[in-house]
């Protein structure tokens, strides 16, 4: 199959952006809810901005979610969440209450632990690498990459979370268990180090 992607459109604010960043390394893109896009995608990408509970109702009044699970655990297609698109595949999130998750990657979304510093977390930061993973090839040591959140993710599995971040606390930045993939910064927003990134996605298959 040729390289074609589907950001999934759910009404996410940042859904521009991120389409911009992709139609600079690819040709067949689309941002759709609709379920033949959606089987011809080779890669997934679900972006993400604003509170967890919100982006969960939106997706699952929008999106097919049995064939996403479908597409991504027995087709085995590459899946990228951004921000709150990658928060939403914890168990569940603890933003204005307690909200499921997709429990695609088991974990809890809670509230940074930053002592003075200033909530959300916004601006750029450096990244440091766990384990070897696609996502953070061709990359220096700690890349900075731009984030803007104050909630993280803290998976079950230590083995799931493959960069931390520092801010107040370490908190895990990217998340990798198979095909599914996610970062808590925004690469369209990250310049020359967010299309690395993308680039390294678009080479998972």
């Amino acid at each position: 199959m040729s390289t074609r992607v589907c950001i999934l459109n759910y009404g996410s604010g940042n859904v521009k952006s991120v389409f911009n960043l992709f139609a600079t390394l690819v040709s067949e893109l689309c941002v759709s809810n609709e379920a033949g896009e959606i089987e011809a995608a080779s890669h997934l990408v679900l972006p993400g901005v604003g509170a967890f509970g919100a982006s969960m109702d939106r997706i699952k009044n929008t999106l097919p979610l049995d064939l996403l699970r479908e597409q991504v655990f027995e087709n085995r297609k590459p899946f990228l969440g951004i921000c709150v698109g990658m928060q939403v595949l914890a168990s569940r999130g603890e933003e204005f209450g307690v909200h499921e998750g997709l429990g695609w990657i088991p974990g809890v979304v809670s509230k940074l632990v930053v002592g003075d510093l200033p909530l959300p977390h916004i601006g750029w930061n450096n990244v440091k690498a766990s384990r070897p993973s696609i996502l953070l090839d061709h990359f220096d040591a700690e890349p900075d990459f731009y984030f803007v959140h104050s909630y993280a993710f803290r998976p079950e599995r230590a083995e799931d979370a493959t960069a931390s971040c520092l801010y107040g606390e370490a908190f895990t930045s990217v998340i990798e268990r198979d095909n599914i993939f996610g970062v808590q910064f925004h690469p369209e927003k990250s310049q020359r180090a967010g299309k690395q990134l993308i680039q390294n996605f678009l080479q998972v298959c």
